[in-house]
């Protein structure tokens, strides 16, 4: 009886704090570094068919919407700089399997896939696999958790 308390105590608590969240700004997934995708080039994913993704340098960087993003090189910078929400990591760069579940996990820069013009990034490999076997489910609901979270925010 004590136990059920406590968790309905739990779950009423984390219903108020939800809205308070949900009304900031979009955040970022960083390793601590407060660099988007690891300080990945995230346009170089665009013109890759797979494999390692490219490192950044700070000598090419940008911040949007608070977060820092490095380049390989100024071509990819200026790209960026002319759409970054189009090469910016869907979901903040979050797991995108999570999010289609409704939760965040970190997003591996070496896990990623690019659809539909859009860059996605998963927690690992075997979980990208896994989320794409119903991608456009996945991608779907991702979306809707997260404007939950993020309202008029991709």
């Amino acid at each position: 009886m004590n136990l059920s308390r406590r968790s309905f105590a739990l779950l009423a608590a984390s219903s108020f704090a939800l809205p308070a969240f949900a009304a900031s700004e979009p955040r970022w997934y960083n390793n601590g570094s407060d660099l988007a995708a690891s300080g990945r080039d995230v346009v170089a994913y665009f013109s890759l068919d797979s494999g390692d993704s490219v490192m950044g340098s700070a000598e090419f960087m940008v911040e949007h919407k608070g977060i820092t993003f490095h380049f390989a090189n100024a071509e990819n910078l200026a790209t960026f700089q002319g759409d970054p929400d189009k090469y910016a990591p869907r979901f903040g760069g979050y797991c995108a399997f999570a999010m289609s579940r409704g939760y965040f996990a970190p997003g591996d820069p070496d896990a990623w896939t690019v659809h539909d013009g859009a860059l996605y990034l998963n927690v690992s490999k075997t979980i990208r696999a896994r989320w794409a076997l119903r991608r456009a489910a996945n991608i779907e609901a991702g979306n809707g958790h997260w404007e939950g979270y993020f309202p008029s925010e991709r």
